[in-house]
């Protein structure tokens, strides 16, 4: 059994998609959060934006998982960006379960050519370790395949490396 877990939020299914290409890779468990909060069209990408930038916490709904999130030894947390920081429901993850986790890395998914590395410290600030790998990813942009393979290898190394998309 793998003792990773991979674990994201998804708006608009690019985060999702490549969540699923990583856990298949890495053959660990996926798991989806979710807030129930309709983040659909115009509106709904305002109101995560806003979110984001008044760092609000809205409840994630509860999830399943395997094993307890403290027996993982990787937790692989995948996020878009809203307006220069993770999702809002990443971030009640973390501040919710944040200390419960031994090992973390992160996938960031973007929509610009800005690379967002900062959104790395933004969720170190609630998990016990610093990250131990990390990628922000551009999808179906040229060479994200490439950071993608780049990202698993490291992981699969014991990851030691960071990395960005075009």
């Amino acid at each position: 059994m793998s003792y990773t877990l991979c674990v994201y939020y998804s708006r608009t299914g690019s985060t999702e998609k490549l969540m699923r290409e990583i856990s298949q890779e890495l053959g660990c468990e996926l798991v989806r959060l979710e807030d129930g909060v309709d983040r659909s069209g115009l509106k709904g990408w305002l109101r995560s934006g806003m979110q984001a930038m008044a760092r609000k916490l809205p409840p994630v709904k509860p999830f399943r998982t395997v094993l307890p999130l403290s027996a993982y030894e990787l937790v692989i947390i995948g996020t878009p960006v809203w307006a220069g920081r993770c999702s809002a429901p990443v971030r009640s993850f973390l501040r919710e379960h944040g200390e419960e986790l031994r090992r973390v890395a992160y996938v960031i998914t973007r929509g610009s050519d800005v690379r967002y590395e900062e959104v790395y410290d933004q969720m170190d600030l609630y998990v016990r370790t610093p990250h131990v790998g990390a990628v922000t990813i551009r999808p179906d942009s040229v060479g994200a395949d490439f950071w993608r393979d780049s990202f698993l290898a490291s992981i699969r190394d014991g990851g030691k490396g960071s990395g960005h998309a075009g």
